[in-house]
């Protein structure tokens, strides 16, 4: 129990950015404003992005990160609300197509969270294959386009994302203790809360489905699988960045992203070990 309250004090450290943004989300709905709710939230993000880097809680690269998910995540959101996937109630002087400018940050709160993980936690992967892993995210996030004038396709990019990433492990710490689980299984984890988040996010109107016009619902389950896919694009950029942070801003074994070939035995032998049945 004790690592357990240990981990989630951690989490909760790593989601200060996320935090920050649904207390803005909520403080616009709450709070007589002279200017659109959609404009002071951005305002709030710009200024909560700029004090977290500030108190360096976020280093200068973690930010840059956090403003390259904010692109990633606004063009999916202009494609996606021209197509009726879902709207905005409150759009405010700086939008484009129908979208504000506040909501690439709901991306960029993904990114801080895992650059956060990244260094709090202590991450390291092993038996990562980044070409064939990043190619499945690049196919993954095109699906969210072509979906809407082909098939979609996302049950078979999933398999293709457990076949890439068999035997890929993500190590963390909590405490003194280090533990590993499957990088899949990850996915699977962030998506889950994000899916939460989501329905946190629509209850306080900061965009709303075709399905919650008239009353809130709470979001489809489906979209939870959405989002544990949308996450690998998240960590493989990432996981871009990690591979070579070492090499180039330090020593090459500060390297926390270690492809397929490079493993080190002394991380894989932190697997756990399955017990037998009947024991």
């Amino acid at each position: 129990m004790k690592q357990l309250l240990r981990f989630a004090w951690v989490e909760a450290q790593c989601c200060l950015f996320a935090v920050l943004f649904f207390l803005g989300l909520a403080l616009v709905r709450v709070v007589p404003l002279p200017i659109d709710p959609a404009d002071a939230l951005l305002l709030w993000c710009l200024g909560v992005t700029l004090v977290l880097w500030l108190v360096r809680w976020e280093t200068g690269r973690e930010v840059a990160v956090i403003f390259g998910f904010h692109l990633v995540g606004l063009a999916l959101e202009l494609f996606k609300v021209a197509q009726g996937s879902w709207s905005y109630p409150d759009t405010g002087l700086a939008t484009v197509g129908g979208v504000p400018l506040y909501s690439g940050f709901m991306y960029a709160a993904v990114g801080s969270y895992v650059c956060q993980a990244w260094r709090r936690l202590e991450l390291r992967i092993t038996g990562y294959r980044a070409w064939t892993t990043a190619g499945v995210a690049a196919l993954i996030y095109l699906n969210f386009f072509t979906s809407h004038v082909t098939a979609d396709v996302r049950v078979v990019l999933a398999l293709a994302l457990l076949l890439v990433t068999r035997r890929t492990w993500v190590h963390f710490t909590v405490g003194r203790h280090r533990y590993a689980m499957p990088l899949a299984l990850s996915f699977v984890l962030i998506g889950f809360f994000l899916w939460a988040a989501e329905n946190a996010a629509t209850l306080l109107r900061a965009w709303q489905y075709p399905s919650q016009e008239s009353v809130w619902t709470l979001v489809h389950a489906a979209k939870l699988g959405s989002w544990s896919l949308l996450v690998v694009v998240s960590i493989v950029l990432v996981a871009a960045v990690k591979a070579y942070e070492g090499k180039l801003y330090g020593s090459p074994a500060e390297r926390t992203v270690l492809r397929a070939y490079e493993a080190p035995p002394e991380l894989l032998a932190q697997r756990p070990v399955p017990v037998p049945s009947g024991t």
